[in-house]
């Protein structure tokens, strides 16, 4: 386990010192983790509280309309809605609430806290994996019911409330992973799909990854993009008009909008999708790979657009709307059809 290597006093006097400084860039600024940021915080209006989802997702069932927070390194998703409908699971969990739809693994629910700042009041539940990374946020809001707050805190709280928070060390994204001697035998397998959820099976079974799939797989199921088709998908979308899924996920949790994209702000190297209720920023300078995907289903072709970083890491996956009464795949399909073709990709 690392201790930080900051004590909890003098990063206290440092977020004092630059109170407009996002916890993650603070964390960085200081060479810790962001769960040790957060817990130098406890007994100065952060609480430790039990990390496991069946604890917390309850919890913010009672709070009303909030926040949900989700990110990558180069990609933050969020959505104001209620939570509710969960459904608890040892290995993934999930919440299928409209506007708050969760993909939760309990096991990267490492360490969370009940965190109040002096402004607003600001209030959130944080959740963190073993190396001290956020896997998920619930942010209140001015609407949300705040008298539920000090209950739900009591409830939760755990009997160590030390402000030094021990982690693990990072592990490394996994690169992309191919077999090119199973090459065939992955197209073969893949053709047989009925179900998006059993593509990541056939890789592990293939001892392959996602993008190992991808780089050998080839045509019809899969289209290199350059990397600047990332801001094109978004901007192709949002004139169409139709709407989109997007996933966006770590270890520990993956969350989803499903809706339109309606309004673009591009800020230096990020584009911000600012719409009411759904908010993406996206660290377009950190997309490395960007692909078109097909995969057959009992429902007809799952098209997605994914993005990568430099690491291999995936950064977001984006589908057409298939639901029944929602479904504009169609248009999507077009969408994707029209976007910039990479021609080189390393293999």
């Amino acid at each position: 386990m690392l201790q930080s290597a900051v004590p909890p006093s003098e990063i206290r006097a440092f977020l004092a010192e630059n109170p407009k400084r996002r916890a993650r860039d603070a964390a960085d600024a200081l060479g810790i983790a962001e769960a040790q940021l957060v817990a130098a915080g406890i007994g100065h209006g952060t609480t430790r509280i039990a990390a496991h989802p069946d604890g917390i997702i309850p919890a913010a069932e009672r709070l009303g309309e909030v926040m949900a927070l989700t990110r990558v390194d180069a990609c933050v998703h969020e959505k104001v809605g209620t939570y509710s409908d969960y459904h608890p699971g040892e290995h993934a969990a999930m919440t299928l609430a409209e506007n708050i739809d969760l993909r939760i693994f309990p096991s990267h629910w490492v360490h969370a806290f009940a965190v109040e700042t002096e402004q607003g009041p600001r209030r959130s539940l944080q959740i963190f994996d073993a190396a001290g990374d956020a896997v998920h946020k619930i942010h209140l809001r001015d609407g949300s019911t705040h008298d539920a707050w000090g209950t739900i805190v009591a409830d939760l709280a755990v009997a160590d409330q030390g402000d030094t928070q021990p982690v693990e060390a990072r592990k490394p994204v996994e690169g992309a992973k191919s077999r090119t001697d199973k090459a065939d035998a992955l197209r073969d397998e893949w053709a047989r799909l009925t179900d998006t959820h059993q593509f990541l099976r056939l890789c592990a079974r293939l001892k392959m990854n996602r993008l190992g799939a991808y780089r050998i797989a080839g045509a019809p199921w899969v289209r290199p993009l350059t990397p600047d088709a990332a801001d094109a998908m978004l901007q192709a979308v949002q004139r169409a008009g139709i709407e989109v899924m997007v996933f966006v996920g770590n270890r520990g949790c993956i969350q989803i909008h499903t809706g339109p994209v309606q309004t673009l702000k591009p800020m230096g190297p990020w584009q911000n999708v600012m719409d009411p209720g759904f908010n993406l920023h996206l660290r377009l300078d950190k997309v490395a790979e960007v692909w078109a995907v097909e995969k057959p289903t009992q429902r007809g072709p799952a098209v997605s657009v994914e993005a990568f970083d430099a690491e291999g890491g995936l950064i977001f996956q984006v589908f057409g709307v298939g639901k029944e009464g929602r479904d504009s795949r169609a248009d999507w399909t077009r969408v994707v059809e029209a976007l910039p073709t990479r021609e080189e990709v390393a293999a």
